[in-house]
């Protein structure tokens, strides 16, 4: 029969004790032999409301400006013109391709380097900053 993998499982650090952040996860921890090995990889999750204070942020500038067709053209942009692709070669040129700004991709320390470089890139480029794409909201 086929393993299922386990889903991940997220704790919090309490002095030098990690301790499951959901009542699952501490039931999945509880669920373990006394004295069992486990083996964690560890690594900080990525903040879901800036993630979407980005996407929100691109879909502003888009409508404001009109300077690309959608936003993920726009993330595209932004990724080549700050620097975060791999080169390629193809066909003995070199070729940029944007990076994945997934959790898995990058670390949370990472996108913050990311995002604060794409929002200066955007206002240098497009004069928008997060303040006036969001000035209406908060009036």
């Amino acid at each position: 029969m086929a393993k299922t993998e386990q889903p991940p499982l997220y704790c919090m650090r309490r002095g030098d004790t990690l301790i499951g952040e959901m009542e699952a996860d501490r039931e999945w921890i509880r669920q373990q032999p006394y004295d069992q090995r486990i083996k964690v990889a560890l690594s900080t999750g990525r903040s879901p409301s800036k993630l979407r204070f980005y996407w929100s942020f691109l879909g502003k500038v888009v409508k404001a400006t009109h300077c690309a067709p959608s936003t993920e053209t726009l993330h595209d942009v932004v990724k080549l013109h700050t620097g975060f692709v791999t080169p390629v070669m193809v066909k003995g040129f070199t070729v940029a391709v944007p990076k994945s700004i997934s959790f898995a991709s990058m670390t949370e320390s990472e996108f913050n380097t990311f995002l604060e470089t794409a929002i200066e890139w955007i206002a240098q480029t497009y004069g928008i900053t997060p303040e006036m794409a969001f000035a209406e909201e908060a009036a």
